[in-house]
């Protein structure tokens, strides 16, 4: 999020509407599930148009940040919400309707950041980090071998194995307060090694699609790096 005044004056106006709103989040006045003041409240509130107002909104609707409810208001969208666990898993069966995975984890241990970790989470070489290590099957078939890396300072007490649910931002969210609010992905083409193969019951070497994807948090930390190994054979990414 940035700090410079100077820098925040420049945005358009919604935007920076946007960024208060975001900053309540963070400061955690509204939570998952809270309704959030009528547009004209916030208007008057923060000194806008309603229009403008209305704008910031709609972006965090479609970022699902906040849900639109008929009737009743505009709510902050809660982390295990169908639609917003399926705004960040995009992988699905070629013959069926979208499904979530389930989830295996294999390992949790500690690891001390390399170079690429570092850069990626923004933290320095060698601090502390934890890697999750886990199978995800669609309809009951292993799909994608992960590798899930977080930034220990953040996640104090992180569980053991056992009982590390599927839903890890809605875990995340519950647990610490550390909310998803982005992720930038990188995607490339890439082929199993022998111990994905033996993960994901496939032949090393068959072709899977790698995804590299950074979380960051409503004010734009990365808080997690999570490296995706993916069948292609049954299975599509679903861009939007």
């Amino acid at each position: 999020m940035p700090q410079d005044s100077n820098a925040i004056s420049l945005k358009p106006l919604y935007q920076q509407v946007r960024e208060r709103l975001l900053l309540r989040l963070i400061d955690g006045d509204w939570v998952a599930g809270d309704v959030i003041p009528s547009e004209i409240q916030l208007a008057q509130e923060l000194g806008v148009s309603q229009g403008t107002v209305r704008k910031a909104l709609d972006e965090m609707v479609r970022d699902n940040i906040l849900r639109r409810k008929q009737g009743r208001g505009t709510f902050v969208a809660s982390s295990d919400d169908a639609e917003f666990v399926f705004q960040f898993f995009r992988i699905q069966p070629d013959d069926g309707d979208r499904v979530l995975p389930t989830s295996h984890v294999l390992a949790v241990r500690k690891e001390k950041a390399n170079a690429q970790v570092a850069r990626l989470l923004e933290i320095d070489r060698g601090a502390e980090t934890l890697r999750i290590d886990r199978v995800r099957s669609l309809n009951g078939r292993p799909a994608i071998s992960e590798t899930v890396i977080l930034v220990r300072a953040l996640f104090p007490d992180f569980p053991g194995a056992a009982e590390i649910p599927n839903n890890l931002y809605n875990l995340y969210a519950k647990r610490w307060g550390i909310r998803v609010g982005r992720t930038d992905e990188r995607l490339r083409a890439g082929a199993a090694t022998a111990e994905e193969a033996a993960r994901l019951g496939c032949a090393e070497g068959e072709p899977l699609l790698c995804i590299e994807r950074v979380a960051r948090d409503l004010g734009g930390t990365p808080v997690e790096l999570r490296l995706s190994n993916c069948l292609t054979d049954g299975f599509y990414y679903a861009a939007g």
